[in-house]
């Protein structure tokens, strides 16, 4: 569908024309000369109208920004404008030309981490109105060109010593290794009565866990709420000012260990704490505007779901974790806490079976296979039961490449961390390394 432009909209673009004129001038902090104020000064206009794009672009795409706490007026300027396609399009790749014009070599770090963040962002905007638009993409060229990092391919042989040791660790039974890890997790599954108080203890947990090295902004605060019908396990909404919408996917069993996770990812160190800090020392302190827009489809979702599946680890190291579920939330469930020991080291192999949710969305989401198809392979080698293979698929339909984030992030953000010297010795050094990754403008491919 066409979209006209209003007048207001033709003015923005002799505006931007005019800014864009000005920050390819020698003068201006072009490549030529100039200084780290004007490449600054630039920076911040260029930041503004990926901003205002950004939310023009949201009219097209209700998922496409995720939190916005910035001006009113620019949220319904983008409103009532109704840009086309082709003219966000276009303003992107003009946009992008402006700042690649800009010198940043100069000695302040930050500045030039703000300058590849905003490049980055810039052309997965870019690419994401080409979807938008109808141009179709391979999955692995999609995923690189939105969350900035190469994505690996994992075949069969992969999983298969991992099914085997499952195998071997399961009761004996009917069935194949799926169906009796099915069976076998049913003896694992919290009573519908109790999901929602023992997920407030873990949080409260968490969050405990969490202000004991990190300093979190005054007044945070979040609500949790349990819904149905989605094709997510839970999802973090991030209204500004510190503070979260937490919903909970209740539409199939919760198991022992989900309430820990979620709670981490959702909350404490994970997303709430990521979007919080973000807008308090590089949004609200630092006045840099382009934190106050949240573009699903970006770099910064990579970051995002690697730094709150990592910081579960963070929060909750595997023997603390494995100790706290057992005392606290084992007897809370009614669960028979002497089983944690053998539950947990079947997970910890589930977990690695996760991958194959990447070769079946890359599978699927190219055509390749049918849905059946797909269902058929991650019962295979994420041994998920139909129901949860559905669900996995329903994702893929919502959210398309977005599903590497969670494990290629994952695995970027624990290399990288666990890279710097001393972090695996030192709690504390993690959780500062971790804090400084949180709170800095960093993309995927800066850590690589």
């Amino acid at each position: 569908m066409l979209h006209s432009r209003s007048s207001a909209t033709l003015v923005g673009l002799v505006i931007l024309s005019m800014v864009l004129a000005l920050l390819v001038l020698p003068g201006c902090a072009s490549r030529e000369g100039g200084n780290e104020k004007g490449n600054e000064a630039s920076m911040n206009r260029i930041a503004e109208r990926y901003v205002r794009l950004t939310l023009a672009l949201g009219q097209h795409d209700k998922m496409y920004v995720d939190a916005y706490y910035g001006p009113d007026e620019w949220q319904k300027e983008a409103e009532s404008d109704s840009m086309g396609l082709a003219a966000i399009g276009s303003e992107t790749g003009e946009l992008l030309a402006a700042l690649k014009n800009l010198k940043v070599d100069g000695d302040d770090e930050l500045l030039r981490l703000r300058h590849s963040f905003l490049a980055r962002h810039i052309e997965a905007l870019a690419t994401w109105v080409k979807v938008r638009d109808g141009e179709r993409f391979s999955f692995d060229q999609e995923a690189e060109a939105l969350y900035d990092s190469k994505i690996p391919t994992y075949d069969e042989s992969y999983f298969a010593e991992t099914l085997a040791e499952i195998d071997r660790l399961l009761p004996p039974g009917e069935g194949n290794v799926q169906e009796r890890l099915e069976k076998y997790r049913e003896d694992f599954i919290i009573p519908k009565d109790k999901v929602a108080e023992i997920f407030t203890i873990v949080l409260e947990e968490a969050r405990t866990r969490t202000k004991k090295y990190i300093e979190l902004p005054e007044g945070e605060s979040f609500e949790v709420e349990y819904v149905t019908g989605t094709s997510w396990g839970a999802y973090n909404w991030y209204k500004g000012n510190a503070r979260s919408l937490i919903q909970v996917n209740t539409d199939l069993p919760t198991y022992i260990d989900s309430p820990l996770g979620l709670a981490a990812h959702e909350g404490y160190p994970g997303h709430h704490v990521y979007n919080a800090l973000l807008e308090k020392n590089l949004a609200r302190e630092r006045g840099w505007v382009e934190y106050s827009v949240y573009p699903l489809f970006s770099p910064l979702s990579f970051l995002a779901e690697g730094t709150a599946n990592y910081g579960i680890e963070v929060a909750f190291p595997s023997g603390e974790r494995l100790a706290y579920e057992r005392d606290v939330l084992y007897p809370l469930a009614g669960i028979d806490p002497e089983r944690a020991d053998e539950y947990a080291r079947i997970q910890k192999l589930a977990k690695k079976l996760s991958r194959a949710r990447i070769q079946s969305a890359r599978m699927y989401l190219d055509q390749k296979w049918t849905r059946e198809e797909t269902i058929d392979y991650l019962s295979k080698y994420s041994l998920l039961s139909r129901a949860r293979a559905g669900k996995v698929i329903d994702f893929f339909d919502e959210f398309r490449s977005y599903i590497i984030n969670y494990y290629v992030g994952y695995d970027v953000v624990k290399e990288y961390i666990e890279g710097i010297e001393g972090t695996m010795e030192d709690p504390a050094l993690q959780w500062k390394e971790f804090e400084k990754l949180l709170s800095t403008p960093r993309v995927p491919s800066g850590l690589s």
